[in-house]
């Protein structure tokens, strides 16, 4: 069963209204839960790759990743829970996983699914909420994984038309 609907959530999707590249974001993390998020990569058996700059490497442990040199070049984790859906993850500080998504990969009920389900999955191996906010408009999610429904729900309602 699916935890949203598309024809509820479809205005929270189009990218004319809410930024093609939505915010999602766990807060009140930790280089743990990071290392807990690349260890569901690696188990989920999803596609990944990681790179610093150009340069495409080996996923170190999150603990060195999060203490480069401050000057050094922000990594990116891509990774694609199905062939046509991907995030891109950047890891800027250990306090928060925040993630970018394409909301023009995520048009429709599958797509939707595939979203609910990637969320849910790091949800509930973090213990934590996942959360999207519109593009450029951070600490107002639209919707999120909550941890004590364990799964997918709306956290802002689409204005009246």
């Amino acid at each position: 069963m699916s935890d949203l609907l598309w024809a509820d959530v479809a205005y929270f999707f189009d990218p004319d209204l809410m930024g093609a590249l939505p915010d999602a974001r766990v807060p009140d993390a930790s280089a743990e839960d990071w290392q807990a998020l690349l260890d569901l990569v690696a188990e989920r058996g999803w596609k990944y790759q990681y790179s610093e700059g150009e340069i495409v490497l080996p996923v170190p442990p999150a603990q060195r990743v999060l203490s480069r040199p401050a000057d050094a070049e922000c990594p990116e984790l891509r990774v694609w829970p199905s062939t046509d859906v991907l995030a891109i993850f950047r890891f800027h500080a250990a306090e928060e996983i925040d993630f970018d998504v394409d909301l023009r990969e995520l048009q429709g009920q599958e797509r939707l699914d595939v979203f609910c389900r990637f969320l849910r999955d790091i949800g509930r191996r973090l213990g934590k909420p996942v959360l999207m906010d519109p593009e450029g408009d951070y600490g107002h999610p639209v919707l999120g994984f909550d941890v004590e429904a364990d799964r997918v729900v709306l956290l802002a309602e689409p204005p009246v038309t």
